[in-house]
């Protein structure tokens, strides 16, 4: 089995990575220098997007990190990562929703783009108030996303909801607080964190 990892320490791949650890797989890790690492010709054959992350997995190439999680939940179920297939219905729901309106609005956000409200229906997620409150409402009180089980989602998800609350976009609420202390103390999140946070004066930006 060979399962080549490409990231960025100061990159979404700090995603993939705590996905990667919590599979409990062997992989081996490449990094990449913004610029000319991921514009290189053997690179951009990987991912022509020229941005990491991306896997290759037995010679199949994943990019996209909710695709990488997701991928990686199936290829080594005994992880025990994703619900059965019968009962996936949450599962895509906040997957595909934290790769899409919360993705949208929260980079918008940020960058100060205030969609106009008769542009909102071409926005794919209306406006950010909306699109927070759907997200503060998936927060549980106890347990995980998807319940009593720890979940990819908790990986993906989680991972954006930890970002928001550092660079203010989501409130620090006590169940936040609570729900992010109970995945950040993974083993697989203190894994991948400190292997990024080893390689951030290496490979992070400007070096």
């Amino acid at each position: 089995m060979s399962l080549v990892f490409y990231t960025n320490p100061m990159s979404r791949g700090r995603i993939a990575r705590w996905m990667l650890e919590e599979t409990g797989a062997a992989y081996e890790t490449r990094f990449l220098r913004y610029g000319p690492d991921m514009n290189a010709p053997d690179y951009a054959a990987i991912n022509p997007m020229r941005k990491v992350p991306a896997i290759v997995h037995d010679g199949k190439v994943v990019t996209e990190c909710a695709a990488i999680c997701l991928y990686l939940a199936d290829a080594f179920p005994q992880a025990d990562l994703a619900p059965r297939l019968d009962d996936r219905a949450a599962y895509y729901r906040w997957m595909l929703f934290a790769a899409g309106p919360w993705e949208q609005a929260s980079v918008n956000q940020s960058l100060g783009v205030t969609v106009p409200p008769e542009k909102a229906a071409m926005a794919g997620y209306g406006d950010f108030g909306r699109t927070l409150g759907v997200l503060m409402s998936a927060v549980p009180k106890a347990g995980y996303l998807l319940g009593e089980k720890f979940s990819a989602v908790d990986v993906y998800l989680g991972s954006q909801i930890g970002w928001g609350t550092q660079f203010g976009t989501i409130p620090k609420t006590p169940e936040i607080e609570a729900y992010l202390a109970r995945i950040q103390s993974r083993r697989g999140y203190v894994r991948a964190s400190e292997a990024d946070n080893a390689a951030m004066a290496e490979f992070g930006p400007g070096n």
